[in-house]
């Protein structure tokens, strides 16, 4: 039983190759499941052959089914795995939605599972079926996609089935949902999920639903708090109510039931990673995360035994788990696969239509929401003499581009799924982060583009004399409604440009385009921006098609997911 007992876990580990502490945890405590994050991997091959160690030393030590190894790759902004040569870049799911196909989903999904088991990965973290029903100020933006109940649900179940089809295990998150958190505290505090029961059915709950009757194979249950008319939980994934009453009886789900990472601050200092462990357990979670400290890990396996000394908890529900797990690995995971992953030969014999798809899927995903004046294609107001002037916002790199791998730092994820996402990458300015955007935009027009960056600190005089000098503007905001000086450094030029005078002194509107590359949702319903475009990330093959589309070579095609699609219709 102490041997199994080390199927109950998932953990994570520092370190591009195989660590002392993670051959142990696999060695000595059969931990059955592990998670890679960026931190751990820099290409397609080093991933393919530390993922190929990690399993070579299970299957020495004995162990029954291969280790389930998880990872996150819910494109757009959201990929653990980056390789420019031999892993394509897709939309985010919202980006997706864009798209207008549950189709492109499925071979999005698809081709992404397929890619990351030639590598040796057998079970993606994901889809992502969280409806946005407090869009504005939420920090998982476009990697759901948006806020309506029955779109989200469609995607995630395409998504879903592309994963499996292709022969991947998936975990749908973030349940009960992340959709709709108020942030009421510190950022030591738990986010809280204010609606009851009968809301979230009515809304949040639907994705799950119908993942769950489609077959989805497992589902993480978030860290949140839950605090409405009779129900109050501190911890959702430490709560009988929401595991065992609410997904499992209620929802009918018996697959594998994954808890978020109990070394978030709140919950190891509340409650403490043993008790922690004890109570996620009992509540019904079958595999419990620990995503990154040893110290962390033991205490945890620890206080699991203890469990079952004490009487805490019962064999009879240490078995239940066990079941579904080797049910789960049964249907997705054998030795031949995971002793002989496919590598860079499948991702090359893979890459020819996959590159297509991505191309494909980009160009028609990108969203022009409105183009009040006609400015594009930009031929339309642009000389081939004049100059185009690019303000871009400071923001952190995507950890899955190459400006991100140019930092060579490791990310610092205190879990996969905080709400925060909160990374230890260097701040790079505007200029590096879209040095790729203005060198195409460049190439297009023979050099002449301005491009400098903009902060919390608003407009400056370096600005105003840049918005004076050039002929057009292009604005991009990421996240503005989350990132306020965004929103009103882009009003304050917009008003410039539409107070520009002309050389004899008349008023004359200058050609201003605002582009939002994160949430669609930072200008949409805001009539005064007459031309705004929503590309949904800022990768660079996201960033390749937004360039297409400003010079007329691609035809916008995509559209604005859920009900702002309608709301912004009015604000045309």
């Amino acid at each position: 039983m102490a041997r199994s007992m080390g199927q109950l876990f998932m953990v994570g580990f520092d370190g591009t190759s195989v660590t002392p502490p993670i051959r142990t945890l696999i060695e000595k405590h059969h931990v059955g499941s592990i998670l890679l994050t960026a931190k751990n991997l820099k290409s397609a091959e080093q991933t393919t052959k530390l993922v190929l160690d990690l399993q070579t030393i299970a299957h020495k030590a004995g162990h029954s089914h291969p280790l389930a190894i998880g990872l996150d790759q819910e494109n757009g902004g959201v990929n653990s795995l980056f390789d420019e040569i031999f892993i394509r870049q897709f939309p985010s799911a919202m980006g997706v939605a864009a798209t207008g196909s549950t189709e492109m989903a499925y071979e999005i999904a698809k081709a992404t599972a397929q890619e990351l088991l030639s590598v040796g990965v057998n079970w993606i973290m994901g889809p992502c079926l969280d409806v946005l029903t407090n869009a504005r100020n939420q920090p998982l933006g476009v990697r759901t996609a948006g806020d309506d109940p029955q779109e989200v649900s469609d995607y995630g179940v395409a998504f879903m089935k592309g994963y499996k089809d292709a022969g991947m295990a998936t975990c749908g998150k973030h349940f009960p949902s992340y959709g709709n958190l108020e942030f009421l505290g510190s950022s030591l505090d738990v986010p809280v999920i204010t609606d009851s029961l009968e809301q979230l059915s009515l809304s949040a709950l639907v994705p799950f639903r119908n993942a769950i009757s489609k077959g989805i194979d497992a589902m993480m249950v978030g860290g949140c708090a839950l605090s409405s008319a009779g129900v109050e939980v501190m911890h959702a994934c430490l709560s009988e109510k929401v595991v065992s009453d609410l997904l499992r009886t209620d929802l009918g789900f018996d697959g594998v039931v994954l808890s978020e990472c109990l070394e978030m601050e709140a919950l190891s200092r509340n409650i403490g990673v043993g008790g922690g462990t004890v109570m996620s357990v009992n509540a019904g979670c079958d595999i419990v995360l620990l995503c990154r400290s040893y110290e962390y890990q033991q205490k945890a396996i620890d206080g699991l035994k203890l469990g079952l000394q004490t009487g805490a908890i019962t064999t009879d529900r240490i078995n239940q788990s066990l079941k579904r797990i080797q049910a789960m690995k049964s249907r997705f995971m054998t030795w031949d696969k995971a002793l002989s992953p496919g590598g860079l030969g499948s991702l090359s014999s893979l890459q020819p239509a996959h590159s297509r798809l991505s191309t494909q899927a980009y160009n028609t995903s990108i969203t022009v929401v409105r183009d009040r004046n006609q400015l594009l294609p930009l031929a339309n107001v642009l000389g081939s003499e004049e100059e185009l002037l690019l303000l871009s916002p400071l923001v952190k790199p995507l950890p899955a581009s190459a400006a991100a791998q140019g930092l060579n730092v490791d990310a610092d994820i205190s879990s996969p799924e905080s709400t925060s996402r909160k990374r230890s990458f260097s701040v790079m300015s505007g200029e590096g982060v879209f040095k790729g955007l203005g060198r195409s935009l460049a190439r297009q027009r023979g050099g002449r583009v301005l491009h400098t960056s903009y902060t919390a600190n608003g407009v400056r005089p370096v600005h105003e004399h840049l918005i004076d000098r050039a002929s057009a503007v292009i604005v991009l905001t990421a996240d503005a409604n989350r990132n306020l000086y965004q929103h009103g450094f882009t009003k304050h030029v917009s008003m410039i440009c539409n107070f520009h005078l002309s050389r004899n002194g008349l008023r004359r509107e200058k050609p201003l385009i605002v582009v939002s590359v994160s949430s669609p949702y930072d200008f949409a319903l805001d009539a005064s921006v007459g031309t705004y475009i929503c590309s949904y990330d800022f990768t660079d093959t996201a960033v390749q098609a937004l360039v297409k589309i400003l010079y007329g070579e691609v035809s916008a095609q995509g559209a604005l997911p859920g009900t702002v699609r309608k709301k912004s219709a009015i604000h045309r």
